[in-house]
């Protein structure tokens, strides 16, 4: 166990989402359910209770409640959730319509865009009602190319509310990724602004559109929607045409909702495609609408008082997760930029003056900003603040003390872990449990979490690969393209029959806590014993010598040993001392185990799109072996300094 960083008072504990829910249920259902361990337990053992009481909960709008929770817990995958209900998931985030203000979208300008739930219902029912002059249907995919601006969640709302499904990348993808995800799924209307912003620089989207066309046939219409420039020529673009005048004669009032089944397709995200083109996952409307609910109501405690901010893009999880947030009538808090410009105080320069009380950012993000001595609690006003979330990678518990440190004190720190496989999280917050320094508080509700070791036991304090063990709505309702769900089936269910294996590596403390050591299939194995590479990210990112680092295991002579790269600090060089002292340092405070056998400096450090590291990536160059799709990575002219190193041949 880590070291207790902060505790909810009673207050706290009473007054939350999650207190008010646990009485619920236990009056429903004759229970005394008195903490949370008590509560997550009753969860996996009585599920369709558990998933009927949030439908409840959480006020689900529909114009057909459900037949039947769930048909079968064991069909696993290909259980049926909700049967017999109808709605629709954009009117369940429309469902506040008053003068209160539902988004706030800043980015690396001074400007600053405040939108209330009357006049979002607005914007929606016009563009919507374009969209339906246009052609769009129920089962048409509509997709972005956009920032993370207002008009993407009105393109979002508008197409799903015919029953569209809704895609996205972030203007930030090349070409060919936009293709490799949008070329799958043939969509037939494309929103895109003319550019966006990064690093003071404007970046034009509107040269790679044309030449996305090219190869995207089923386009009908481009809608352009005007961000960093008032009138950017677009006559080089075919099939195109301005929002203003796309939205012309359009104005509506009113909007009507199609009312769909609980499994219609709402979203469809996709894997990184590292290792080949990627999958398409499609989520269903009702399992993704409760599941985040779930994990917004009661996991983070948000209510309509709260404003939620997530850093993120709109080709990230965290986008549909966040915009989510409207269903509960909260501020949602959109930017679009470098959270480093102009300095590294800037987003929380930003949460001191919209009053920000749930803050979501990445483990890499408060890494940097440790590294770059940034004290934000010194230097803002964060009264009001009273969460922060981070995903993206495991937070070291050096991340987590910097935290309590440097920006507040009385905070609840939810580390959080899940994916867009499922939109959602396996393990994350709570607002009852305390928080130890490297932990995830808890694995969240409904949840069957289990940490399984190389035989299939379900193992506690142990290190193990992160299943789960029963169906939950928010899973796959299929991949696009896979009519018998080979790959479905090949993503998830090979390793362990009619269970979900996740692909990370964890540790379920006997206390509910879990860690997450990394991705499973990162997994060093030196002399056949697992470890998880976060375990020496923890100690080496940690080092003001150290800017990034990546792990993997190369094999050699019959076993595997561990390889280090590091990239150094501004003003550091790795020398033979530094080496030494890496070395110490994981030989006291992990194990002689994660000692590397080589530490070797590099330029930089391979990232997906989603900034996400790719040790995958580097263990097949190292090994010889072509790496796929280049594509999916932020800088894939990295690798190429990976390849062929002498001092991997010795």
């Amino acid at each position: 166990m880590g070291q207790l960083l902060w505790k909810p008072s009673l207050q706290r504990v009473k007054g939350s989402n999650m207190y008010r829910f646990m009485e619920y249920v236990s009056n429903r259902y004759s229970k005394e359910l008195v903490d949370y361990d008590s509560l997550y337990r009753w969860s996996v053992e009585n599920i369709p209770d558990f998933w009927a009481a949030m439908w409840d909960f959480a006020k689900v709008v529909a114009s057909r409640g459900y037949d039947q929770v769930v048909d079968d817990l064991t069909k696993f995958p290909g259980a049926t959730w909700f049967s017999g209900a109808k709605l629709n998931f954009a009117e369940n985030l429309l469902r506040y319509r008053d003068d209160r203000i539902a988004i706030i979208a800043r980015n690396e300008t001074s400007s600053v865009r405040k939108i209330t739930y009357s006049d979002l219902y607005k914007k929606v029912a016009t563009l919507a009602k374009a969209l339906s002059t246009s052609g769009v249907r129920s089962g048409d995919r509509v997709v972005g190319f956009m920032p993370n601006i207002p008009e993407t969640v009105f393109a979002m709302l508008a197409a799903t509310s015919l029953g569209a499904t809704w895609s996205s990348c972030s203007p930030d993808f090349g070409i060919k990724g936009v293709l490799d995800r949008f070329g799958q799924i043939r969509p037939k209307i494309l929103f895109t602004a003319d550019g966006y912003l990064f690093k003071g620089s404007r970046f034009d989207c509107l040269g790679r559109i044309a030449e996305i066309l090219k190869d995207l046939p089923s386009i009908e219409k481009v809608v352009v929607v005007p961000y960093t420039e008032e009138n950017s020529p677009i006559q080089h673009v075919p099939k195109v045409v301005r929002l203003s005048d796309f939205i012309s004669g359009c104005a509506s009032e009113e909007m009507s909702f199609a009312q769909l089944p609980a499994g219609h397709p709402l979203y469809i995200m996709f894997t990184s495609g590292t290792t080949g083109l990627p999958k398409c996952m499609v989520q269903g409307a009702a399992g993704i609408l409760v599941n985040q609910m779930k994990e917004l109501m009661l996991h983070t405690d948000l209510t309509r008082d709260d404003t939620i901010f997530y850093f993120t893009t709109c080709g990230w999880m965290m986008w549909n997760w966040l915009v989510c947030s409207l269903s509960v009538g909260s501020t949602v808090v959109l930017f679009d930029g470098n959270p480093f410009h102009p300095a590294p105080e800037a987003l929380w320069n930003m949460a001191e003056q919209e009053g920000i009380t749930v803050f979501g950012i990445s483990a890499g993000y408060i890494a940097a900003l440790q590294n770059a001595g940034a004290r934000p609690g010194k230097t803002c006003n964060l009264d009001k603040m009273k969460t922060i979330l981070s995903t993206g990678s495991p937070l070291s518990v050096e991340g987590f003390e910097y935290i309590y440190k440097e920006v507040k004190e009385d905070v609840q720190l939810a580390s959080i872990s899940g994916g867009s496989d499922i939109n959602g999280c396996f393990a994350g917050g709570n607002p009852f449990s305390p928080v130890y320094a490297g932990e995830l508080q808890g694995r969240c509700l409904a949840m069957k979490v289990e940490a399984f070791d190389e035989k299939g036991a379900s193992v506690l304090g142990r290190q193990g690969e992160l299943v789960c063990t029963a169906a939950a709505p928010c899973m796959p309702i299929y991949f696009w393209d896979d009519a018998k769900g080979e790959k479905y089936h090949s993503a998830y269910f090979d390793v362990y029959p009619n269970v979900w294996r996740h692909g990370d590596f964890i540790e379920i403390n006997d206390h509910g806590g879990v860690v997450i050591y990394g991705r499973s299939d990162a997994t060093l194995n030196p002399g056949g014993v697992r470890i998880g590479t976060a375990e020496i990210y923890r100690q080496v990112e940690g080092m003001d010598e150290i800017e990034d680092s990546l792990v993997v295991g190369q094999e050699w002579k019959g076993d595997v040993r561990v390889i280090l790269f590091v990239k150094p600090a501004p003003g550091h060089s790795l020398t033979e001392e530094l080496k030494n002292k890496i070395k110490a340092m994981l030989r006291k405070n992990a194990s002689p185990r994660h000692v590397p056998a080589k530490i070797i400096a590099v330029p930089d450090i391979p990232y997906t799109l989603n900034m996400k590291k790719v040790e995958l990536a580097v263990k097949k160059v190292i090994q010889g072996q072509p790496v796929l799709n280049r594509d999916a990575l932020r800088n894939p002219e990295v690798l190429d300094f990976y390849a062929d190193l002498e001092e991997l041949k010795h």
